[in-house]
């Protein structure tokens, strides 16, 4: 099934960017795949997706950066959604951060996301029709210890999909977040076996999210069922907070 929709997915190279990517491509969008180092995993996806049909383009930018976004902005062309996929975490105890790392995580999960949107946005208006959807954290919603800047950082992203929900909604845009909990990503390999063990026997279904469930989610926002969806954040962590 092929749609001339276009998305633009940041963070394309990673396990929750490229399940994503998977399942938007099967239902016929055509896709920017954003990613910053990993070019050979964006390359690989691209391999996957061209069974599909559609456009799959890849787009270099570090978000990490001030004004990384506007390298993304030069390479879009038609657009109607945008999945803001691209994150990292980081641990360790607050009075240990360095100014650098809040630096880099400020302009990764906040500075770049809106300024991308902000330069983006114009195009969905022109169309009075779209969708922004930002993938947040179980973290942005109630905190954690040893995560005290990414929780920051996820929970600014929270009010920003709150916020600017409200200004767009007349324009036939929605905006809508998505807060997974513990999911089975590369992010996760920094915990040892017992870690992983840990936090599972905490979360209520009693294992780690897959990245194709966040995708569905995803999914779903975008398509004609959730068109009465907008400025809410959609929590998917097994009940691990509720």
């Amino acid at each position: 099934m092929y749609m001339n929709k276009y998305v633009l997915i940041t963070g394309a190279s990673g396990g929750i960017g490229q399940a994503v990517a998977y399942t938007l491509a099967k239902k016929g969008y055509n896709l920017y795949l954003h990613y910053n180092q990993n070019e050979q995993s964006v390359k690989e996806l691209k391999e996957k997706l061209n069974q599909f049909g559609g456009e799959y383009l890849p787009v270099h930018a570090d978000l990490t950066t001030f004004d990384g976004y506007k390298s993304i902005c030069s390479q879009i062309f038609s657009l109607d959604e945008i999945i803001h996929c691209g994150g990292t975490s980081q641990y360790g105890l607050f009075v240990d951060l360095e100014q650098a790392e809040a630096e880099s995580l400020l302009n990764l999960h906040v500075l770049s996301p809106l300024m991308l949107t902000k330069e983006l946005l114009p195009k969905l208006l022109s169309k009075r029709s779209g969708n922004i959807i930002v993938i947040s954290s179980i973290w942005g919603q109630t905190g954690a210890a040893c995560e005290v800047a990414y929780s920051t950082v996820k929970g600014a992203q929270i009010a920003f999909v709150k916020a600017l929900s409200k200004e767009v909604a007349l324009n036939g845009i929605r905006v809508n977040g998505i807060a997974p909990g513990a999911i089975k990503t590369p992010m996760m390999q920094g915990f040892t076996t017992e870690d992983i063990e840990n936090i599972e026997s905490d979360i209520p279904m009693g294992r780690l999210g897959r990245p194709a469930e966040i995708a569905g989610a995803v999914a779903f926002l975008l398509s004609d069922e959730a068109t009465y969806i907008t400025g809410q954040i959609l929590g998917i962590n097994g009940g691990w907070y509720t």
